[in-house]
């Protein structure tokens, strides 16, 4: 290999029918990564004819795959599963290079996909239909689930495995045939995903990938042969999405943004209660959905609470997530980075306080896209930096009187994705998770993202859509449900009723 090789960034493909298949575009976009700024790859971006290529492929597979025993389905389920398992390392890395996340942070992300993998390795189960007998004189009646056909799923640049594995796992599964689009900022992931799944027996078509943007997504909303769409994204991204699909008749689940409270009551353990706002609110830099952003802090607690809060944050190491002693690595853009600093300049000006400046982190002298941890006090409803998604490692806290008070502003926050609380009072807990218009609670667990045998998703502006995520839900959401009413009658008593059918 030349020196001049060795500068030439590698080229992503799609995945179609079961191999590689170049973009015909002509357009394409850069793969950075995060901790040092460099050029990795370029990844060439999808043109209409090649969405309709990778259709075309999973409406003809969808077909077979369809026909195939639940028994075969999940014994390829179980050998992605193994695939995943002894690959996971390298998908780490993978997941690391061109996310920033640590490696730590990366094999936890691939864990928690495993867990929607081994969810779908049971789908036997999770197709049983219903049986009745004798619903009428001679007349069974028996509930079965079909799959939809062709399925496609939209994903995000912070979960490069873990969301992807959210939505094929199960779509595969139940019978579909699946077109993923990942972000193109982290698309090797996915195609490494697609490199397993064919290993493990997946069928050529029954997986597709194709990389872009707005083109590829819009293509894959209006095509006639995508009968659903699952999406993860910001809240204004996933309103069009929704309203978009259905307009063209299609099922949608499409999640959106979030602004997670954690309320911290008096009687809390305070030091449990730092540990877990540091935990959930800067790992993986704050670029989670489920990170918790803001601190209700109730009556006296603030002030032992977010001393705690910077003892925690000073201790932090950050750096590229390729080192194993680093504990936050960078964000994923330096245009995203820029814009997150930004809410600590807004956040004084609107008289905030700001307690931790994540900008003197020495690791914003490197060309990497990081920002320290970040500490606003003093935050309230009306300023930017609570009323925004910043989706980075800035914590606000808001100091309020009662419970009452806290609990209002959860419930009047247009999102609803995630929340939690820390109390040692049982009762209290109870009344919380009775009162908080919040899709996923928390008690004592600062990132409440549902095992893979419940379902993902929040309520209000973070989610649209009827069905949540994975899990019981996502199996009904890539199915549909059909009532046989059967009957075997003696011919000789068979004569026309022209009344409305009884059950007699």
């Amino acid at each position: 290999m030349s020196a001049s090789d060795t500068l030439t960034p590698a080229a992503v493909s799609h995945w179609i029918n079961g191999k590689p298949d170049a973009a015909t575009s002509g357009r394409r976009a850069s793969v950075t990564n995060p901790a040092t700024g460099e050029i990795i790859a370029e990844v060439g971006f999808a043109c209409i004819d090649d969405v309709d290529r990778a259709v075309a492929a999973a409406k003809l597979a969808s077909a077979e795959w369809r026909s195939t025993p639940l028994s075969r389905r999940a014994e390829v389920m179980f050998s992605f599963r193994d695939l995943i398992v002894k690959n996971r390392n390298r998908l780490a890395e993978i997941i690391s290079l061109e996310n920033g996340k640590t490696i730590a942070d990366a094999l936890g992300e691939v864990a928690r996909g495993l867990e929607n993998v081994e969810f779908a390795c049971g789908i036997p189960n999770q197709l049983k239909g219903g049986y009745t007998e004798q619903a009428s004189r001679g007349v069974d009646v028996y509930q079965i689930r079909q799959p939809l056909g062709v399925v496609a799923g939209i994903t995000p640049f912070n979960f490069p495995a873990m969301v992807p594995l959210w939505m094929l796992s199960t779509a595969i599964a139940c019978g579909n045939a699946f077109i993923l689009k990942p972000s193109e900022k982290v698309p090797s992931a996915s195609v490494f995903l697609a490199e397993l799944a064919k290993q493990a027996g997946v069928p050529d078509g029954v997986l597709n990938l194709v990389h872009g943007d707005k083109v590829a997504v819009d293509r894959l909303l209006e095509h006639p042969d995508v009968k659903a769409i699952s999406f993860v994204g910001s809240t204004p991204v996933a309103r069009h999405i929704y309203q978009t699909a259905t307009h063209n008749g299609k099922r949608v689940q499409a999640l959106g943004g979030a602004k997670n409270h954690m309320l911290v009551l008096p009687d809390a353990d305070i030091a449990m209660a730092a540990d877990a706002a540091v935990s959930a609110g800067y790992g993986a830099a704050g670029e989670r959905c489920m990170a918790i952003s803001v601190v209700l802090a109730v009556g006296g607690v603030a002030d032992p609470l977010i001393a705690a809060i910077r003892e925690r944050v000073a201790r932090i190491k950050v750096g590229p997530g390729s080192e194993p002693f680093n504990e936050m690595g960078p964000l994923i853009s330096r245009e995203h980075r820029d814009r997150v600093a930004a809410h600590l300049d807004t956040a004084v000006a609107e008289g905030a306080t700001l307690s931790v400046d994540g900008r003197l982190d020495p690791a914003m002298r490197s060309n990497g896209f990081f920002l320290g941890p970040s500490l606003i006090d003093n935050a309230k409803p009306g300023m930017r930096c609570y009323d925004h998604e910043i989706f980075g490692p800035v914590l606000s806290v808001v100091r309020v009187a009662t419970y009452a008070d806290a609990l209002r502003l959860i419930n009047d926050n247009p999102y609803g994705n995630g929340t939690a609380i820390f109390t040692q009072n049982g009762g209290a807990a109870r009344q919380f998770q009775f009162d908080v218009e919040v899709g996923m609670v928390g008690i004592n667990v600062p990132i409440p993202v549902p095992v893979s045998y419940y379902s993902f998703g929040g309520w209000k502006s973070s989610l649209f859509g009827d069905l949540h995520m994975y899990g019981p839900e996502g199996v009904q959401f890539y199915t549909r449900s059909k009532v046989v009413t059967s009957r075997w009658p003696d011919p000789a008593a068979s004569k026309v009723d022209l009344g409305f059918p009884q059950v007699r």
